[in-house]
């Protein structure tokens, strides 16, 4: 019997699979597809934007490096994490087609923004994403199935069961990472809430006759939107209501009829050579727990995929629940710890479902939406608009509820630099907790925090504190509590226990 078995092997499901082995557990991933490359999952079908706190967990486990070979970007920001102050962002999104304008956005409203190899965003595709992953699982011996496609779920006891056909997987837990039509789901019975599309999108790669008559880029239009991208690579959105059936392939003749629609124009499709649909349908589970299933990414929530959210999220509930459910494997996990898995990611994807809604309804082809439309873009050509939606999109606005006003407690940790050059995602390579003493009395020195091995710790002062005495990070990067430089060590005990359990200060 494996600790976790794990349905899906896509970029959630690696990347939770990858936790769980970091922290020691025995992990199963079982895969439907028989091979791991696709066509959509490489190029410009397969480009994805990951966020900047989605750059940061492959940062704090030392992936981001291979990801950046693997996604063949080179880095070149600029002033670079040895500066003294970050530089802008780069690029920072769009709201519904309406592109923001980083310069723009207002550096002294992100208080909490330290210099770090991770500081943007960045442009990858899933192909390269899930090589990193797989070949990290491998070395944390993860066991991947491939070609095995899960027909039901049995709870059985202190453990579960995944049946496919006649081959059966047991585990203490199994989590669904299938994606937005998840089986796990259906199998395991959550409760699936929602609201129902208003339009169909299509991506396709294809070759338009007179490709001059489509502007490049996102194009919001009175009839819906259409995007034009490198290399034939065209998407659109046609307010339909989502009446296009999905089981069927849209043909050549349809998506030319489409595209001609949305874009008011009379191009020609020559060829199409690979082509799908989605809808706006936005769904969330009740709850992403059933006992001893849990489920992240799409199997949890679906979403248009307006803003690049549904990747990001998904990795977001996978550092998440990863050290969450390993501390419950071993046996330290404090009462009631796998449960803040849905209490502090279930707002989260609620929120992204309200913004990938809020979009849709300005991009509506009626005058009441586009009378928002120039609203909204009145308001993303000011400091405050562009500096709002790039907290959003770059998830910097997410903020757990730990129970404190220290207003750092429950964000994403800055990368601390200590004077000695080292950062505190160079401490966190290993999925252990981390408390930073900056008090040049050191004040938690020879402390027993590593004795069980849950907890590093690090001391020094550091170049940037921002006013701090000492800082205790979760796991996942998460700031569990923050002390002013007059802290007594006691302080740190409550918020110790309340997520290591017993380990010593």
């Amino acid at each position: 019997m494996h600790d976790v078995v794990i349905v899906g092997a896509g970029p959630v499901g690696l990347f939770l699979a990858c936790e769980l082995g970091l922290a020691g557990c025995s992990v199963l991933v079982l895969e439907r597809e028989p091979e791991p490359g696709s066509p959509w999952r490489a190029g410009s079908l397969g480009m994805r934007g990951l966020s900047a706190t989605s750059v940061e967990a492959f940062y704090r486990r030392g992936l981001l490096q291979p990801l950046l070979t693997a996604s063949g970007v080179h880095d070149d920001r600029g002033p670079g994490p040895d500066a003294d102050a970050p530089s802008p962002p780069r690029g920072v999104g769009h709201f519904a087609g309406m592109m923001l304008d980083p310069a723009r956005v207002d550096l002294a409203d992100l208080p909490f923004r330290l210099p770090s190899p991770a500081m943007d965003g960045m442009l990858t595709n899933l192909g390269a994403v899930e090589t990193v992953l797989s070949e990290q699982a491998s070395k944390l011996g993860v066991e991947i199935r491939r070609g095995v496609t899960v027909s039901a779920v049995a709870q059985e006891g202190e453990g579960v069961v995944a049946y496919a056909g006649e081959d059966a997987y047991a585990a203490r837990w199994l989590v669904g990472c299938d994606g937005g039509r998840s089986a796990v789901r259906g199998l395991a019975g959550f409760e699936f809430r929602g609201t129902e599309p208003l339009f169909t999108g299509y991506v396709m790669l294809c070759t338009v006759a007179d490709p001059d008559g489509l502007s490049p880029g996102f194009n919001l239009t009175p009839t819906g939107m259409y995007v034009r991208m490198a290399a034939g690579h065209i998407g659109m959105m046609d307010f339909d209501g989502g009446a296009f059936d999905r089981s069927q392939q849209p043909t050549r003749d349809h998506l030319q009829a489409v595209l001609r629609r949305v874009s008011g124009t009379d191009v020609t499709l020559s060829d199409v050579r690979l082509a799908s649909s989605f809808t706006d349908r936005a769904m969330q589970t009740t709850s992403y727990r059933r006992g001893r299933v849990l489920l992240a990414g799409d199997a949890a929530h679906i979403h248009s995929p307006l803003g690049g959210q549904g990747l990001n999220t998904g990795i977001g509930d996978a550092v998440n629940l990863g050290w969450k459910l390993a501390a419950t494997v071993h046996g330290y996990a404090p009462d009631g710890l796998l449960d803040t898995y849905t209490r502090e990611r279930h707002p989260i994807g609620a929120q992204v479902l309200d913004w990938s809604r809020a979009q849709v309804a300005v991009m509506r082809p009626d005058p009441h939406a586009q009378a928002i439309q120039g609203v909204i873009r009145d308001l993303l050509g000011t400091r405050g608009g562009t500096t709002y939606a790039f907290e959003r999109v770059a998830g910097s606005s997410i903020r757990y509820d730990l129970g404190s006003e220290q207003p750092l407690v429950g964000r994403s940790a800055p990368d601390f630099r200590l004077e000695d050059g080292t950062r505190l995602g160079d401490l966190t390579q290993d999925g252990r907790g981390v408390v930073l003493d900056f008090t040049t009395d050191g004040r938690l020195r020879g402390s027993a925090t590593g004795r069980e091995g849950r907890l590093r710790y690090a001391a020094g002062a550091a170049r940037n504190d921002l006013g701090l005495g000492a800082v205790l990070v979760r796991p996942d990067g998460i700031v569990a509590w923050a002390g002013d430089r007059d802290f007594e060590r006691e302080a740190l005990e409550r918020p110790v226990s309340q997520w290591f359990g017993h380990a010593q200060l």
